[in-house]
């Protein structure tokens, strides 16, 4: 048998390193480049040598590619889909180091001349000599290493199961890699006739709380949706500030109500979703003027479980229904006090609404047209893109003012959880007893907290509650949708196995040497044989 590339912790380390030193932030020149680089490292693999076709690139968009590795068993129909993100966020924090946030070996050695400049708890860790720190060791280069390594240890050795590599870009922002890569799943699995048995992250473990170095591993994953709102007043001159309403007061009354409101709140097995918070609150005006300001927006997060778009939109409503009442009653004694008789009651209505009403009264061309200049600026995310173009929609149905007007910005990551799946049951014991050989302790989480593109596979919707989404995202079907026909094929349980690691995001990112290198590489290996005695 031919000597493994990645088969000892020494070579696995240096396989890290060399994925972290091709730097890939998110939206830069190197996401872009990065998968080519992949796909050129695993053509070294005899496997792959052998079967080229096995190895490709697909397009995501923006100019990147996520990769598809194969490794098919002649005789196999059960394949096992590993999957992993290989975009990090930016290095700003790393100060006059940051040339060394993807050199991994050399930023460890360089931070003990800083060690007193740490946190107490990273400066601790890195005396302790068992962390390597950079960008993207932990969150998650580390976990594409590990599949590099599985794919060619099955690759090598011939297992009797075939395990898909998948790795994508953009996962750190908007997922764009993964959603594309759902339809590519569904192809392949009607190409080869696979069943799907599993699917695999290996983002990292997470510690739970400063000081905690238990191993985590995740059943599930926690969803994302995003509600926004659109406030449309009544301009007016500062001079003269009763003949108009501001868009910042009609927001301050949903904003209180939507902070932290419990209504929001899910609670499964134990766990719970974190209290929503707003993530964005401004007004629309481009530059200063004495006009009031009479469009603004803000973007709010909520954390899902078990709940879909249409429930969220639907409490959403609720919520801002009251929000309204509020405020109109704010409003109407402001107006007695002040003896003038105002401008109106607040509203509330749904995006789908105001389009409907829009096209209506405009036509659907113009209204297209509409929307495709704002997706024309270049200088706008989808998120401030979703709100432009109702901002732009109410410019023209003024007379619906003033008005609170509700929809969903990108993204929106659905929840997974397959903790009662009897597989992934006998999986996480396996898992435990295997860490315990190392006097590792390993838990589980039922919902990772984190975020992970396992959102887009296992998806489940008996209601159709999606087209909630769909008929109130501004953006849908032009910058942004989900291919939520395709990820309803993909119903096979979800794992999330990973390294060790902490403070992803952060300066003092950092990966457990042993948890990568040698620990969680046999977990992993452990699980796969365990599957390919079970066929």
């Amino acid at each position: 048998m031919s000597q493994l590339l990645w088969g000892s912790p020494k070579t696995l380390r240096a396989l890290l390193c060399e994925l972290v030193s091709w730097e890939s932030r998110t939206h830069t020149e190197g996401e872009r480049t990065f998968p080519y680089e992949v796909q050129e490292k695993l053509s070294e693999l005899d496997y792959f040598k052998k079967n080229p076709e096995h190895l490709s690139l697909h397009k995501a968009d923006l100019g990147r590619n996520f990769v598809n590795a194969f490794y098919k068993h002649p005789e196999a129909k059960e394949t096992v889909v590993l999957i992993s993100h290989f975009d990090t966020v930016q290095t700003e924090e790393y100060g006059d180091l940051e040339t060394l946030a993807f050199q991994p070996e050399e930023l460890t050695k360089k931070l003990h001349d800083r060690k007193d400049d740490l946190p107490e708890e990273a400066r601790i860790d890195l005396e302790s000599g068992k962390y390597l720190f950079g960008r993207g060791t932990m969150d998650m280069k580390m976990g594409l290493a590990l599949h590099m390594s599985l794919i060619e240890k099955a690759s090598t050795e011939q297992w009797s199961i075939n395990l898909l590599l998948l790795t994508v870009p953009d996962e750190e922002v908007n997922s764009a890699g993964m959603r594309a890569a759902v339809k590519e799943l569904v192809n392949l699995r009607d190409k080869y006739d696979l069943s799907y048995k599993m699917f695999i992250n290996s983002e990292p473990s997470f510690s739970q709380k400063p000081g905690d170095d238990r191993h985590y591993i995740y059943s599930g994953t926690m969803g994302k949706i995003m509600p926004a709102a659109l406030f449309y007043g009544k301009e007016t001159h500062v001079g003269e500030p009763l003949k108009g309403i501001t868009a910042n007061y009609i927001s301050t009354f949903l904003t209180q109500l939507m902070e932290w409101n419990p209504l929001f709140q899910e609670s499964d097995l134990g766990e719970k979703t974190p209290l929503p918070v707003s993530l964005q609150q401004k007004d629309l005006k481009l530059q200063y003027s004495t006009q009031t300001p009479y469009r603004a927006a803000a973007l709010y997060n909520v954390f899902l479980m078990k709940r879909s778009a249409a429930e969220i939109m639907n409490l959403f409503e609720q919520v801002s229904q009251e929000a309204a009442h509020m405020c109109n009653d704010s409003y109407k004694a402001l107006c007695r006090r002040e003896q003038i008789e105002g401008v109106g009651e607040v509203k509330v209505l749904r995006y789908e609404k105001l389009l409907s009403y829009a096209e209506g009264k405009l036509g659907g061309n113009f209204v297209e047209k509409i929307k495709s200049e704002v997706q024309g600026n270049m200088d706008w995310d989808e998120r401030d893109k979703s709100l432009r173009i109702a901002d732009k929609l109410m410019i023209q149905c003024q007379e619906l003012a003033p008005a609170i007007v509700l929809l969903f910005a990108p993204p929106y990551y659905p929840a997974v959880n397959a903790s009662d799946d009897p597989l992934i049951i006998d999986s996480v014991q396996l898992i435990k007893e295997t860490a315990g050989k190392f006097d590792v302790e390993v838990s589980q989480i039922h919902y990772f907290n984190g975020l992970c593109d396992l959102s887009y596979v296992q998806y489940s919707d008996e209601a159709d509650g999606w087209t909630a989404f769909e008929r109130n995202t501004p953006v849908w079907g032009d910058t942004y949708s989900i291919p939520f026909a395709d990820m309803l094929q993909l119903q096979a349980p979800v794992l999330n196995v990973g390294p060790f690691g902490k403070d992803a995001h952060q300066r003092t990112e950092r990966l457990h040497i042993d948890s990568a290198f040698v620990h969680t590489p046999i977990m992993l290996e452990s699980l796969m044989k365990s599957l390919v005695e079970q066929l």
